[in-house]
């Protein structure tokens, strides 16, 4: 499940730099299966940093940081070696918040798969009646 779509990349960069970065052979149009690999590629590269944090991937429950991101590192690999400064800033922004959940430094405000799988068996204590006396043997 990809993390951001053409369409989100287009409202955040505008149309034309996408055109710019991504076009078809007529330079007219914005050549989509390009786009959407740069888009699965940034998603992978999100996946491989929340799972190291115990994250379900691809995550159902899409924060709008991670589409942020995923926007910002998409824009990176369209851009390849023409990437400006301000785009490689944002992608290693990205990369640092992204490196910091795989630390578990930062939440997503989600459930991972160890926080579900932790209560699904919690254990329950009764301490209303004692099983020693602590009388001798």
């Amino acid at each position: 499940m990809p993390y951001c779509t053409q369409s989100d990349l287009i409202e955040r960069f505008g149309e034309n730099e996408l055109l710019d970065l991504a076009s078809d052979d007529t330079g007219l149009a914005i050549d989509t299966p390009v786009v959407q690999g740069a888009i699965a590629d940034a998603s992978g590269e999100i996946d491989g940093y929340v799972s190291a944090a115990g994250y379900t991937v691809p995550l159902s429950n899409v924060p709008r940081i991670i589409t942020a991101y995923a926007c910002d590192i998409a824009r990176y690999r369209l851009s390849d070696d023409r990437a400006t400064e301000q785009v490689t800033k944002r992608y290693n922004d990205a990369v640092k918040f992204l490196r910091s959940v795989a630390k578990g430094e930062v939440r997503l405000g989600i459930a991972s798969s160890e926080s579900a799988a932790g209560s699904a068996g919690s254990v329950m204590m009764d301490t209303g009646r004692r099983v020693f006396n602590g009388g001798g043997f």
